[in-house]
């Protein structure tokens, strides 16, 4: 049996996308990388996830709405979703579009994720308020007020 240490062949390469492919939606860059983690030359890697995105088969913004949604239901908001999506990769204006198009309510997100962090309530103690603002914020809510 013949060990897997690189990917030395494009059908070899694009079986190894369609694999990862088949387990959860990837950005492109993200693909990428993994490929060439696995010993993909990154020249050969990139050309079969062009003739992915041909086949309708790797979409950013396909991967980008499903991330929003998934990481939306997690209870993380906008600005840390958007810098996430960054982070994988992913264009800029396909992320504000994405956002701009996606239907949530991200103030009822934020009430629902601040009640269950926090059942008391909005702290009056300054030190404890600060705490809280401070989850909201890393949550991804930046100017979220507790009522």
């Amino acid at each position: 049996m013949r060990p897997r240490t690189a990917l030395d062949s494009p059908a070899a390469i694009r079986r190894s996308a369609m694999d990862l492919l088949a387990r959860r939606e990837h950005s492109y860059s993200e693909l990428l990388r993994k490929l060439r983690q696995r010993g993909a030359a990154t020249d050969a890697a990139e050309i079969e996830l062009d003739r992915l995105v041909e086949d309708g088969l790797l979409s950013d913004a396909r991967f980008c709405e499903a991330y929003l949604y998934a990481r939306s239901q997690r209870g993380y908001g906008p600005a840390r979703l958007k810098e996430e999506l960054r982070q994988r990769g992913v264009a800029e204006a396909l992320v504000e579009r994405t956002l701009a198009e996606f239907d949530q309510d991200w103030t009822a997100l934020a009430q629902r994720v601040f009640a269950k962090r926090f059942p008391e309530g909005r702290a009056s103690d300054p030190a404890e308020r600060s705490k809280q603002l401070r989850f909201m914020q890393y949550r991804g809510f930046g100017s979220f007020q507790a009522d």
